[in-house]
């Protein structure tokens, strides 16, 4: 039976749901769910892109949590594993802390953390749903002009798993600022582990020349992050399309 493809809809980058026209019955199938690594579809890398909305949280997260990524020094780092907090030695509340939940993001903006010696250390921080969702009720985007939150929302282009190649959408990043900053590292924070050496194997499998799907399979295990609030879903302007790119950049 030969498929044609109709109409599709991104759940996340490796999952999609299709609307299948059958030649034999003239007639839609029902909507199904296809879950398969997007490369083994025939469908071509920027098509794949285009399936994904312009604004659109990717994450690691389970029923409790979700993870997301800062980068630091070895001081830091390694009071804020051992502790279990990042309210140690060495880290202010009294500047702007950035979160980020796309791995690939926090590769490129460490340099797989090996940019400088403030970004020598990756650590996965993971906070509780509601926790996440509390910050970004606070929230206004960096260049909103209706007034100032503690909490900035930043969408920059997200980046491929060898952080070569800007995609086409765009991946949130989360300022923190200091009236909120030391009730998140003191309060918020279930637990922290220190993912340097991941960070490092990767760069390594880039240096290497491994291909964009082989790093994606090895390193990323991101999902999509629905946000169900629509107060939230509003202020950071989750799943905004492309041609609002000048009121969101």
């Amino acid at each position: 039976m030969r498929l044609h493809i109709i109409t599709n809809r991104s759940i996340s980058p490796r999952h999609w749901i299709w609307k299948i026209w059958d030649p034999r019955t003239t007639q839609y199938s029902r909507l199904i769910t296809v879950v398969t690594m997007a490369a083994s579809l025939s469908v071509d890398q920027s098509a794949r892109e285009q399936l994904v909305p312009y604004h659109q949280i990717r994450a690691l997260y389970d029923e409790e949590s979700i993870t997301v990524y800062q980068a630091y020094n070895d001081k830091i780092a390694d009071a804020a594993v051992q502790k279990q907090t990042l309210a140690v030695p060495g880290w202010s509340c009294e500047r702007m802390t950035w979160i980020k939940p796309s791995w690939s993001w926090m590769m490129y903006r460490s340099g797989f953390s090996r940019k400088d010696q403030n970004q020598s250390r990756i650590l996965a921080i993971r906070m509780s749903h509601a926790s996440f969702e509390t910050i970004l009720m606070q929230s206004s985007l960096s260049n909103s002009s209706k007034g100032k939150q503690p909490v900035r929302v930043q969408w920059d282009p997200e980046r491929s798993p060898s952080t070569k190649t800007k995609l086409p959408y765009r991946s949130i990043q989360i300022g923190i600022g200091r009236s909120v900053a030391e009730t998140w590292a003191k309060e918020m924070i279930l637990s922290i582990e220190d993912v340097t050496e991941k960070a490092r194997r990767m760069h390594d499998d880039v240096e290497a020349g491994m291909g964009e799907k082989e790093l994606e399979e090895k390193y990323i295990d991101e999902s999509v992050y629905d946000i169900k609030n629509e107060e939230v879903r509003k202020l950071i302007r989750l799943e905004a399309e492309e041609e609002n790119k000048q009121t969101t950049a």
